[in-house]
């Protein structure tokens, strides 16, 4: 498997086709619908947006997987800074998936993440999959999640530590950043100009859409 794929950044005239996979990945994943290729999209335009980060999975030429990351910080009692990065959307096409293509894909972003100055990785998500790569329980790092009581873990906030030791023993604050929260009518405006796809209301999803 290793000899058939490459994992690089994005390339601009890759926009739309990596747009169309995160689409489909997503889609009736979580709500009717997604709104993670707008996320995506969004994001390219904002200042915390990693474009080194923003990486591609390509498998015989074709593209497969993604992962994007942005820049955050986790904030101390004292109102102290430290760089972090947060990790998401990533995704492998529903046709790929089960088969190790999205462990390598985050395992090598973790490796590029690790060169930055950021000292961890946070993300939402599943701890079976994630704790796999290193993730834990955020809270259990010290690091809770934006207005949680701080005596209440919070299971799908997940972090990483990227420079060993920096945030052990500090009580640390962690916020969503801004551009994960989209007008969901300026996501259905943007998601016309895709192929029609059928929003569905399933079990297990998080969100019941519009």
């Amino acid at each position: 498997m290793h000899d058939e794929i490459e994992i690089r950044a994005e390339r601009p005239e890759e926009r739309l086709a990596t747009e169309s996979l995160v689409r489909e990945a997503f889609w009736n994943v979580y709500r009717p619908g997604c709104l993670e290729h707008f996320v995506l999209h969004e994001f390219r335009s904002r200042p915390e947006f990693c474009p080194a980060l923003n990486l591609l999975l390509i498998r015989h030429g074709e593209i497969i997987g993604q992962a994007m990351y942005v820049k955050n910080v986790l904030r101390t009692s004292s109102q102290e800074e430290l760089p972090i990065l947060t990790l998401g959307p990533i995704c492998i096409h529903p046709a790929h998936q089960r088969k190790g293509f999205g462990k390598l894909l985050l395992d090598q972003s973790l490796v590029l993440a690790a060169e930055t100055e950021a000292v961890g990785v946070f993300l939402e998500g599943n701890v079976g999959f994630y704790g796999k790569s290193g993730f834990v329980v955020a809270s259990t790092m010290g690091v809770h999640y934006m207005d949680e009581p701080a005596d209440e873990p919070v299971p799908y906030f997940l972090g990483k530590e990227l420079k060993e030791g920096v945030l052990q023993g500090l009580p640390m604050q962690y916020r969503v950043p801004e551009g994960y929260f989209v007008d969901e009518k300026l996501a259905e405006e943007f998601d016309r100009q895709f192929p029609p796809k059928e929003r569905l209301r399933l079990p297990g999803q998080l969100f019941s859409g519009a």
